[in-house]
């Protein structure tokens, strides 16, 4: 087989941990077998976006469990003799000084406002990648999913003020949020029997309402403007913009930026945790090589003979670095970023966050019982009933366009799931609640859960076996 310019096609494949390449024809004289990358079909460009989403959903179904295990730990720690010294750990605090200048939280702070910003980051890479590159880049399949996530976040929050009254003013919020983590991970307990729409479905509607959260955290629970830190942090965000405009690809560089604009949003009285959500907007979503200059250049490195050529200034040695880089920037800032971050906030940050947060006292005598109450019916019973009716409206308007084999029964099962509100949810009440009141947002949120959980799981295995049934009588 020979390449366009008439040349020996190069084969490059791994055996026994070493980089080797040979032409193909001189394996055909050799008598050897065809590489097994040939031996399959060719790969589509899709094939590249439903591997990464894949691997979100086992992430994330994995991380559901951990974040379980840290939330019974941490509600048996608070409830045991240990209590009180658990509790100060998380109080204790943390800083750098400098000269006159201090910068000082408790360890809860930095996690609640410093580690939570990169769980937000990687939630807005996520939806990036999904609106640029992958399934929802027709507008009217994200409408949809849109139109579901306002709904899940308006009804509840209307249905806590009814029931609530003006008794917490700033609890509004609570209701709202759907727990990504946990969802995925209820619906892996389905194994194949959720079709793949409702787990793309969950997963777009999860994140749009993780970032209406934040957007909600940033604007409702935030305090007094100061526009000059405001105009620091959008400083910081043009000299990312013109960064990337230059092509400036050192991670340092932003890491940098991103922290100043961190800080420079934590002073202006909105909720640093929006850093996340604009730098991962920003993030580039196409790659810097492409696939036949990546080619070119490794090919050059591979006609290279066997022996030491990559020591010193030489120019094979240049040409090896050209490679290496090559080879990083053919896979996008976006993808790159995401694979390397998502583990670590699914199983990093997420489980201190749960252990830092999750826990609270049981006395069920000092429970503000109708705040709870509220909680419970904006999570379990407003959620999926805002998802289901906008949605439907979407759909019936032509706003939006449901997807293939996503019948109406799939998304009221999928939207009870969603009123699994635990990670945001614990968040907001952080920020919105006096300490007194926390455990009884607290244990609003985790029987909120708990009952959209076992009804969810229960109502899609009873959908799924019905129409197992019915395919199989028919």
């Amino acid at each position: 087989m020979q390449s366009e310019n008439g040349g020996d096609f190069p084969a490059i494949f791994f055996f026994g941990g070493r980089l080797h390449h040979a032409s193909i024809a001189s394996m055909h004289s050799q008598g050897s077998a065809m590489p097994v990358s040939l031996q399959r079909l060719p790969r589509e460009p899709a094939d590249r976006f439903t591997q990464a989403f894949a691997r979100f959903l086992r992430i994330e179904a994995a991380s559901g469990t951990l974040l379980l295990l840290c939330v019974a730990l941490a509600l048996g720690l608070t409830n045991s003799p240990w209590s009180a010294a658990y509790l100060a750990f998380w109080d204790t605090p943390i800083g750098i000084r400098w000269g006159n200048a201090e910068l000082s939280h408790t360890i809860k702070h930095w996690l609640n406002d410093g580690a939570m910003t990169l769980f937000f980051f990687v939630v807005a890479l996520e939806l990036k990648r999904e609106t640029v590159l992958g399934e929802l880049r027709d507008p009217r399949t994200t409408a949809f999913a849109m139109a579901a996530a306002l709904g899940g976040m308006l009804v509840p929050a209307l249905l806590f003020v009814v029931l609530d009254g003006s008794t917490t003013p700033r609890g509004w919020g609570i209701a709202m949020a759907t727990d990504t983590a946990f969802v995925i991970g209820c619906l892996a307990l389905l194994g194949s029997r959720i079709p793949r729409s409702l787990r793309l479905f969950l997963l777009s509607l999860a994140i749009f309402d993780d970032i209406g959260a934040i957007l909600v955290i940033a604007i409702g629970y935030g305090g007094a403007l100061h526009w000059d830190s405001l105009g620091y942090a959008a400083a910081g965000l043009i000299a990312v913009a013109g960064f990337g405009w230059m092509g400036v690809r050192a991670v340092a560089a932003y890491i940098a930026i991103g922290v100043f604009i961190w800080l420079s949003l934590s002073e202006s009285g909105i909720h640093p945790t929006l850093t996340g959500v604009l730098l991962g907007f920003m993030t580039p979503a196409r790659s810097w090589v492409s696939d036949n200059r990546l080619h070119a250049i490794l090919g050059k490195v591979m006609a290279y003979p066997a022996g030491a050529h990559w020591s010193g200034d030489t120019q094979d040695r240049r040409d090896l670095q050209r490679a290496g880089i090559a080879a990083r920037e053919a896979i996008s800032p976006l993808e790159r970023i995401e694979l390397s971050l998502h583990p670590w906030v699914a199983f990093l940050v997420l489980p201190l966050f749960a252990l830092a947060n999750a826990g609270f006292p049981l006395a069920l005598g000092e429970v503000d019982w109708r705040l709870t109450a509220a909680i419970v019916a904006g999570l379990s019973l407003g959620k999926p009933l805002g998802i289901v009716l906008f949605s439907f409206v979407a759909a019936r308007l032509k706003l939006g366009i449901r997807p293939d084999g996503l019948s109406w029964p799939l998304i009221a099962g999928g939207a009870t799931l969603a009123g699994i509100g635990f990670t945001m949810a614990i968040l907001i009440a952080e920020l919105a609640l006096s300490p007194d009141r926390l455990g009884s947002a607290k244990l609003g949120i985790l029987t909120a859960s708990l009952l959209s959980a076992i009804s969810g799981v229960s109502l899609l295995l009873w959908l799924t076996s019905a129409r197992r049934g019915s395919s199989e009588d028919t």
